[in-house]
């Protein structure tokens, strides 16, 4: 039986043609169904056919974030590669999300391959006899053959020359020069740049980009190395914010996408601060800040690329998070670096890849258990107000938001303090990161009140956005407010207090919410003798937080909250190991209102509530000395979406109290804090608070 072309003889050529153009379609078809077995999405609808151009992009899949499972990743696997070697002329542009694996595809091109047309391979293998009565006639299909193949020609030009300008440095390529193929090999890396890659997440990507980057002096020293790796990070940032901004100008008419890209804007800007900062610090030892602030820049990033996520309805989104994932990658690369180079020094051959608590590993603290956790510090008393705001206007600001923008921009370290006298002020307030030690003096909890109600269920409101108060000035301080969102327990995600501020100081507050009440969102921060109150993952965020002698209460969710319901208290959202983020709970109370505890005590198998869930891979958040009320499950813990984060987490405990503290039915998953490294979450190692967080007085 004859069932290829191959198999006929050589003078049978019409069927030969005929068993060759349906062997074609075979292959598209057995293409399609090997891509669709690799799991990857196409933007277009169109049969895939081996003699013609195909450039995929991947859609971002289902991955539904934080309120609705982790991002994911499809991997593409052995169904592609046959697919390639069946098909040549296939090119193949994929990527997996965050994390990014070895050379991203936006720094790194594979070679595009194709055959000659099959047009004449079939006038070339024709070998038929040209009989004289039909010469006229060949001579009108070879002439006819010749034009065809000339329009097919400039076609195939004008298309490469199209697709050349698609990939353009721009909008694909990082500044450095681009592509680098075949990889370096080992021999051909300097020693310092492939010891100090080796202690990465993608050890080739580094070894790559640091070379084609051609920054790495001559017998660099571990720090030249770090710098040059941020710098490659930086170029690449200021890429992808021209990305953003041309999402940005081609949105006018999408509400939607337009949000995700200021959005997106307005945190790849505080990225490049961070970032531009870092090194600036790192040449004076600064290293603590410097993991700080790249810890929060590849969140910035991180966000960017979550905020486009939702937003990925064209092909210009599709190919900026592309870009974007490259982005992380390298932005890792560096802070791993830095993770390394502060435990170890100069020693760049003991470095090694980032690991967590999870694998057993404790950075030195230098302080054991009798150290103590706290300091005696807070929001200093006796501060003397630059600016007043009151309800009826008389000799001070109407509102908060006009004494913020009376405050100096980039003041130093001077402090700057608005007094806010007691009343309800509706409105939604925004500090700046140029507005720098802005301080914050209501009359008390319940007296003063900024109170606002957007929410994500409004269009065009992310959650970023629903913020009554939004603070990225460092140096940020409050005492004696309350900050809340009224949206209702049906409004999902509702901020009532955001912050990325580094150094931040909030003592005596009160964040009042349901879901998502108080954003944690970024770099260093400490909360002492504050109320926070909510249901859904109500603190939140990826921030390095203390939170000392703090009320915690859970609050109804549901409007018919007697059907019962789980609660999570925290949600934190760490994405890479090498991040100094974390939320640590000392000396806290887990509670809820008298109008919960009464729907508790009516019916408790129906209302479950628990400490945390892992918003993201490497979420971590411990509870010490802390008071649990017996609302708190004997589980004590909430997976997120299946077994997603369970063997990278950490959730610790040490010496917690109360009925909700028995750790007899604890998932496996949570651990219990070893004494000896109870001072890794101390005020001063954690977040470095003796050095910044002032006395009372």
């Amino acid at each position: 039986m004859i069932e290829r072309a191959s198999d006929l003889p050589e003078n049978d050529q019409n069927t030969r043609i005929k068993l060759e153009s349906d062997e074609r379609r075979k292959d598209g078809k057995a293409l399609t169904k090997s891509i669709k077995r690799a799991g990857l999405w196409f933007s277009g609808k169109q049969p895939l056919s081996p003699n013609c151009w195909v450039f995929p992009f991947v859609s971002s899949e289902s991955g539904r974030g934080r309120e609705g499972g982790r991002e994911g990743g499809r991997e593409v696997g052995g169904a592609v590669n046959a697919a390639n070697n069946r098909i040549t002329d296939f090119y193949l542009h994929t990527r997996e999300k965050p994390p990014v694996t070895s050379i991203p595809p936006s720094l790194f091109f594979s070679n595009i391959r194709y055959n000659p047309n099959p047009i004449s391979t079939i006038i070339m293998h024709s070998r038929k006899p040209i009989k004289p009565h039909s010469f006229s006639k060949f001579l009108i299909l070879s002439m006819a053959s010749l034009f065809l193949l000339a329009l097919l020609s400039l076609f195939l030009f004008f298309s490469l020359s199209s697709a050349s300008h698609h990939h353009s440095p721009r909008h694909s390529l990082p500044h450095f020069p681009q592509p680098i193929t075949p990889q370096p090999s080992t021999a051909s890396v300097p020693p310092q740049i492939h010891q100090a890659c080796a202690a990465t997440r993608y050890p080739e990507t580094c070894e790559a980009s640091l070379i084609a980057s051609d920054r790495v002096p001559p017998d660099p020293k571990p720090i030249d190395v770090i710098q040059s790796a941020l710098w490659v990070s930086l170029e690449n940032l200021k890429t992808a914010q021209s990305m953003v901004k041309d999402i940005l100008d081609a949105s006018a008419r999408n509400l939607n996408r337009t949000t995700a890209a200021k959005n997106c804007l307005e945190v790849l800007h505080n990225s490049e601060y961070r970032i531009s900062s870092t090194m600036e610090a790192l040449p004076h030892g600064k290293i603590k800040d410097a993991r700080a602030w790249v810890s929060a820049a590849l969140l910035y990033q991180y966000d960017c690329w979550s905020a486009l996520k939702y937003a990925n309805d064209t092909q210009q989104v599709n190919k900026t998070m592309s870009f974007l994932d490259s982005l992380l990658g390298l932005s890792s690369n560096g802070l791993s670096m830095m993770a390394s180079y502060d435990i170890f020094g100069n020693d760049i051959g003991s470095w090694r890849p980032p690991k967590t608590e999870r694998d057993g590993f404790w950075e030195p603290s230098g302080l054991g258990e009798e150290s103590g956790l706290g300091v005696k510090g807070g929001v200093p008393t006796g501060l003397p107000p630059d600016a007043t705001v009151c309800k009826d206007g008389n000799g001070c600001y109407k509102t908060v938001q006009e004494a913020v923008d009376a405050a100096p921009a980039n003041a130093g370290d001077r402090k700057f303090v608005i007094r806010i006298r007691e009343g309800v002020y509706e409105e939604t307030v925004r500090v700046p990161l140029e507005k720098k030690n802005v301080v914050f003096l209501g009359d008390g909890m319940g007296k003063t009140v900024i109170t606002g109600s957007l929410n994500v269920g409004q269009p065009g409101i992310s959650t970023y956005n629903t913020a009554t108060v939004g603070v990225s000035g460092d140096g940020f301080m409050a005492s004696g407010l309350t900050f809340q969102n009224t949206a209702g327990p049906d409004a999902h995600q509702a901020v009532a207090f955001r912050s990325g501020s580094d150094l931040s100081v909030i003592e005596n507050c009160e964040f009042l919410g349901n879901q998502d009440t108080l954003y944690a969102h970024s770099l260093r921060q400490f909360y002492k003798s504050c109320n926070i109150q909510g249901n859904v993952d109500f603190i939140f965020g990826n921030s390095a937080s203390i939170f000392q002698d703090c009320l915690i209460l859970i609050r109804p969710r549901q409007l018919k909250p007697e059907k019962g319901e789980n609660n999570a208290v925290t949600a934190h959202g760490r994405t890479d190991p090498a991040q100094t983020t974390g939320f640590v709970f000392q000396n806290c109370v887990v509670n809820g209102t008298d109008d919960y505890m009464k729907l508790y005590y009516s019916n408790p198998k129906v209302h479950k509530n628990f400490l945390g869930r892992p918003w993201k891979e490497f979420s971590r958040t411990v509870f010490i000395r802390c008071f649990l009320e017996p609302l708190v499950t004997p589980q004590g813990w909430l997976p997120w979406s299946g077994d997603f984060a369970l063997k990278t987490l950490y959730y610790g405990e040490f010496n917690n109290s109360g009925l909700g503290a028995s750790l007899s039915a604890r998932v496996t998953w949570s651990s219990q804090i070893p004494a000896q490294h109870l001072n890794t979450y101390s005020v001063q190692n954690f977040i470095q608070g003796n050095g910044w967080i002032p006395t009372t007085s």
